[in-house]
């Protein structure tokens, strides 16, 4: 079952905040980065997403749900592809438009406000697609997967990860992941299963939940360290409700109940 959780995300305030010098010290702590993201990808993921995309030059990418630019504008800057990101939240947005300028990107970079449920582009525009944790915090993800495969030539390539919960959980663990992990963390089956009745072919699948942990982890000894600057910042309650709600989805893991996977799969 998808369900949404307690804390339910707020994006376009989030992106506000990742502008900050004190948020900024705790991404860079925790994922390498300095964009301003809302997924879980690391630096050193992101070669991997190079890789396994095998962008160059010649593709065309995707990154639905791009936010501020986090990981699409690296992989850009990295391949030298033609890249288009795509979101909602209109402040993530410029975000993304200041960074693509800032490192000279903006001939190759293209940023468009729309959703992944309803893409804005013709059939088959599209040979590498990405997204990262974004089906987790989206109710409609079969809709979406089938969305990036119409936009998808025959024989793209898309990657993405995913924060999902385990298979076969007691009730009560599974309610525990709904209630902590990211706000439609949930899902009706698996993700194979998804990606085959969409149109798409599992090329490949990587256990990423440990990455994940340690990231999390990093972020939380990063709150602990700042605590003081964070709380004048942000108020204390505010401080220590973040940080228990990222000590609670460290437990999840620890235990088993919550993972983290990055798929490469390709359009029939």
């Amino acid at each position: 079952m998808t369900a949404s959780n307690e804390y339910c995300c707020d994006f376009a305030g989030n992106y506000d905040l990742s502008k900050l010098p004190e948020i900024k010290k705790l991404e860079q702590l925790a994922l390498g980065c300095d964009y301003g993201g809302t997924s879980w990808t690391t630096r050193q993921q992101v070669d991997a997403i190079v890789s396994s995309l095998a962008l160059s030059s010649e593709s065309c990418l995707l990154d639905i749900g791009s936010g501020s630019g986090w990981p699409g504008l690296l992989l850009a800057k990295l391949s030298r592809c033609n890249a288009t990101l795509l979101d909602i939240p209109l402040n993530a947005l410029r975000q993304a438009v200041e960074r693509a300028a800032a490192d000279q990107m903006t001939d190759r970079v293209q940023i468009v406000s729309g959703s992944g449920t309803l893409l804005p582009f013709a059939a088959q525009s599209f040979d590498r697609i990405s997204h990262s944790d974004v089906l987790c915090c989206l109710a409609e993800k079969f809709e979406m997967l089938q969305e990036a495969r119409r936009v998808a030539k025959p024989g793209a390539r898309m990657h993405f990860s995913v924060i999902f919960p385990a298979d076969n959980l007691p009730a009560t663990e599974y309610e525990q992941v709904l209630k902590t992990g990211p706000p439609f963390v949930g899902l009706d089956g698996n993700y194979p299963d998804l990606l085959r009745a969409s149109g798409w072919k599992v090329e490949d699948c990587q256990d990423v939940t440990e990455e994940y942990k340690q990231s999390l982890q990093r972020l939380v000894g990063g709150i602990h360290e700042n605590v003081d600057e964070l709380s004048e910042l942000l108020g204390s309650e505010d401080v220590v409700s973040k940080r228990k709600h990222r000590e609670d989805q460290i437990a999840l893991i620890v235990s088993g109940s919550m993972r983290r996977d990055a798929y490469l799969v390709i359009a029939n």
